[in-house]
């Protein structure tokens, strides 16, 4: 069993290239800045894992072992990973940037996408959504877990959080809580 924490902090990086992550995430810390924060989380003694997020075909995917990697080096204890999903508006706006950003590769990561969701951009089933279905989807989860195993991180879904100071709201009550 994983081990078991009050509070874990998780921080998302989407590329180790500066200029892919910055087109990705506008004003968002850059991969570097992102791995100082997992090493300084981890220094103050706060569980902090990586979520490799999102993964996109034949855009990013060729970071996720190099991510797994450098998040190993500072600190994390464990990775979790997404890979991109489209719903609703979503998928217009993603199509567009893609028109913008990497025209010469737009219509063969629309493809993968759809691959991985059932030959659709969006795949709502609660099962699948967040990873994908299909040979695409098999080999990125095989991917992270080679190389998290490699770098000695637990899957994200495995820590086991300590519940025993929850206490679950209770009814309004006219008298209050005497009992």
């Amino acid at each position: 069993m994983a081990e078991q924490n009050l509070v874990q902090v998780f921080i998302s990086i989407n590329s180790l290239d500066n200029k892919l992550a910055s087109k990705l995430e506008p004003r968002a810390s850059a991969p570097h800045r992102r791995l100082q924060a997992v090493k300084a989380l981890r220094d103050a003694g706060i569980p902090v894992g990586v979520l490799v997020a999102p993964i996109i075909s034949a855009l990013n995917e060729k970071d996720v072992e190099g991510i797994i990697e450098r998040a190993a080096a500072n600190g994390a204890n464990s990775i979790g990973y997404t890979c991109i999903r489209l719903p609703h508006e979503l998928k217009q706006l993603f199509r567009e940037w893609l028109d913008i950003h990497y025209p010469d590769k737009a219509a063969h990561i629309i493809s993968l996408i759809q691959q991985m969701n059932g030959g659709k951009d969006y795949d709502s089933n609660f099962a699948t959504r967040m990873r994908g279905q299909g040979i695409f989807a098999d080999i990125i989860r095989k991917r992270v877990q080679v190389a998290s195993r490699k770098a000695g991180l637990h899957r994200a879904w495995d820590t086991v959080l300590d519940t025993s100071k929850f206490v679950a709201p209770r009814v309004h009550s006219p008298q209050g809580e005497l009992f």
